[in-house]
């Protein structure tokens, strides 16, 4: 197949990093434009519509718990059944994947549209950006069937090893976002909503090609004519894996949820610095966990042909480079953290909300090295079908990073919520360190997937 890689062949760290370097760059344009929204938002609407969209950023991180966990399913599935070369089972799982998704993503959407105000109370928004944020909400969850199946088609690039296309079709969709953000706000002056509607255009046009270059790709599948369009089989080992991811995305949701509610009581002012200072904190860590991505696609085709040291190998190599990659994000942030957060905040954003961005990033960013060991370990853990051990770990940092939050907030205000990050990192990074080393993962796939008799 034409872009098509067999990760189970070559030395396992270049592999791996050439798997790898198209997936960070496809995360740097995905928060270019994540980063470009909210700088937009900052500069040219003010301090109260950025405060507005980060009110409500943790609902939207909700919605897209589901994307990331039916992502993070189906991606297992399908590499451990290209790595088998059971190119039969390959087809029609991507198949079944994208009829699914397109009946969940649409419940889904539906459910945004109708639940927005009630989801922004649960949140205790201030009445002063509430009507705002209630609008970017609705219109964005109203585009959820786009972002839901360009998530699952992705999924299905990557676990056949093309890491390439997801790139660029980020590139597109990020470009196209800015170019249209800057459309509705500056020039047809539509505030808070036009961004809203910037995004949904752009990610239903990058759905759209990627939903036609998928059925090419699937066209493609070799030794696979007569393959089931939908196999409840294939749908029930995507749920398997699935369903754990989900729950775990989501509880990190609802725990950025409840962090939230901490934060807003503050005012917008402190708000508007926690959602700027945020949005580069989730610049970074995504960067580390779409090497976590890449490590789960490595993992999944390689124990799909019975390769463990593979791994192995490979998680050593990745470790170098994140964490130098790491290194250079946290002397970045420290250094020009000012410059950087005045993409977001104008001239008008008062003092608390730099401040407050100013503290979380110098509280956060130099603990980036520790969260790069624990996304790969995850990854390995992902890729291998070890659901549990992966859940227990991120359901540690989550609880303490909730739990300390609101015990450091009782006597610190903000400055203890920011304190909560790095502690519950480094207590999760221990027990995924201590799973991978337990090696039980290298086998744990193997109850699952497998090939029919």
């Amino acid at each position: 197949m034409a872009s098509v890689k067999d990760l189970t062949q070559g030395q396992p760290g270049k592999v791996l990093i050439r798997y790898t370097l198209p997936l960070f760059f496809s995360v740097f344009f995905q928060q270019l434009y994540n980063i470009a929204d909210t700088a937009i938002a900052g500069k040219y609407v003010g301090e109260q519509a950025l405060a507005a969209i980060g009110a409500s950023y943790a609902i939207t991180m909700l919605f897209m718990a589901v994307a990331v966990g039916s992502q993070i399913g189906v991606g297992v599935v399908l590499g451990n059944l290209f790595g088998r070369k059971d190119f039969m089972r390959v087809r029609s799982c991507m198949t079944t994947a994208l009829i699914f998704g397109a009946v969940l993503s649409l419940l889904l959407t539906v459910t945004g549209i109708l639940g927005s105000a009630f989801l922004m109370q649960l949140v205790n928004t201030p009445a002063d950006i509430f009507r705002e944020g209630e609008r970017y909400l609705r219109i964005y969850t109203g585009g959820f069937v786009f972002v839901f199946m360009y998530n699952i088609i992705t999924a299905s690039f990557s676990s056949l090893g093309d890491s390439k296309t997801p790139l660029y079709l980020l590139m597109f969709s990020s470009l196209s976002n800015i170019a249209l953000d800057l459309l509705f706000v500056v020039v047809f002056k539509q505030g808070v909503p036009g961004l809203a509607w910037a995004t949904f255009i752009a990610q239903a046009a990058a759905c759209i090609i990627a939903f036609i270059l998928i059925l090419r790709r699937i066209g493609q599948v070799p030794q696979s004519k007569g393959a089931a369009l939908f196999a409840p089989k294939d749908l029930k080992d995507m749920v398997v894996m699935s369903i754990p991811a989900i729950l775990q995305q989501s509880f990190i949701s609802v725990g950025n949820l409840i962090i939230q509610t901490f934060i807003n009581p503050y005012g917008s002012a402190v708000i508007a610095g926690y959602t700027a200072a945020i949005k580069l904190n989730t610049f970074a860590i995504t960067c580390f966990t779409n090497a976590g991505t890449g490590m789960s696609g490595f993992t999944a085709q390689n124990l799909g042909a019975g390769l463990p040291d593979r791994v192995k190998e490979g998680f050593r190599a990745a470790m170098k480079m994140v964490c130098a990659i790491a290194l250079g994000f946290t002397a970045v942030y420290l250094l020009g953290g000012n410059a950087l957060l005045r993409l977001f905040l104008n001239k008008e954003s008062s003092e608390l909300a730099l401040q407050t961005a100013r503290n979380f990033m110098c509280i956060t960013s130099p603990f980036f090295a520790i969260i790069c060991v624990k996304v790969l370990a995850d990854g390995i853990l992902r890729g291998s079908g070890s659901m549990g051990f992966f859940m227990i770990a991120t359901l540690v940092d989550l609880v303490m990073r909730v739990v300390l939050a609101w015990i450091f907030s009782q006597f610190m205000g903000p400055t203890g919520i920011w304190m909560a990050w790095p502690l519950s990192w480094a207590t999760a990074t221990l027990l995924s360190m201590i799973f991978y080393r337990l090696g039980t993962w290298y086998k744990h796939i193997d109850m699952h997937t497998q090939t029919e008799s």
